[in-house]
């Protein structure tokens, strides 16, 4: 179901991915502040957080890298990492604080990647998992590059609520309903359905080997 690149739904697109990025960038700072990282290792977590799912969405959809494209991105999440590097200066910040901007971006990314997708021509399965891609990928890179393991092979419905979401984005979109509308409702769904996960320990089975 391809849709097509109207003015409102680019516009649209643009703030939601500008919203995504600058949140996913705040949870890199979070997540590299805690390992005492300098400021030039929480910019460049913070960046590979905010542009990296968006980065390998477009190169695996062979169009142009949206933050080389429009500079504005990169500043956001710039900006972003300079913010949270001075805030967390004056504010006490709980250790798991990182988990909220990071749902946040979770959410707004799945919702930006399926968009994308659907806008050059991808299928509705193809298209959904480019979201959970996108959602996921920058917190892999966040997780990799502060020498951890990534949240989304162990933490509660990561990359589960994700899917579902990009999903539910595309079968409302399928019953004609306004873009901006069904992207609100759906990041909302995907928002609340992880920290719920997180508050209640939610999660797939793990995989283990019979014992005898």
């Amino acid at each position: 179901m391809p849709l097509h690149p109207t003015p409102a739904l680019l516009d649209s697109l643009y703030w939601i991915t500008l919203f995504a990025v600058i949140v996913s960038s705040a949870s890199g700072v979070l997540k590299a502040g805690f390992k005492q990282f300098d400021l030039f290792g929480v910019i460049i977590i913070a960046i590979a957080t905010g542009l990296g799912g968006g980065s390998l969405r477009d190169t695996l959809l062979d169009r142009d890298v949206f933050w080389i494209r429009d500079q504005i991105f990169f500043i956001a999440s710039l900006g972003s990492a300079l913010f949270m590097f001075l805030m967390a200066r004056v504010v006490v910040i709980s250790e798991r604080f990182f988990l909220i901007p990071d749902a946040a971006g979770l959410a707004t990314f799945a919702v930006a990647g399926t968009l994308v997708s659907l806008t050059v021509g991808a299928p509705w399965l193809i298209a959904s998992f480019m979201g959970v891609m996108t959602g996921t990928m920058g917190g892999i890179f966040r997780d990799i590059l502060s020498n951890t393991h990534p949240v989304v092979f162990q933490s509660p419905l990561y990359a589960t609520v994700s899917w579902a979401g990009s999903l539910l984005f595309i079968g409302l979109l399928y019953i004609d309903m306004d873009v901006t509308l069904a992207a609100i409702i759906t990041g909302l769904s995907i928002f609340f359905a992880r920290l719920i996960a997180i508050y209640y320990s939610i999660s797939l089975p793990r995989f283990r080997f019979k014992t005898e």
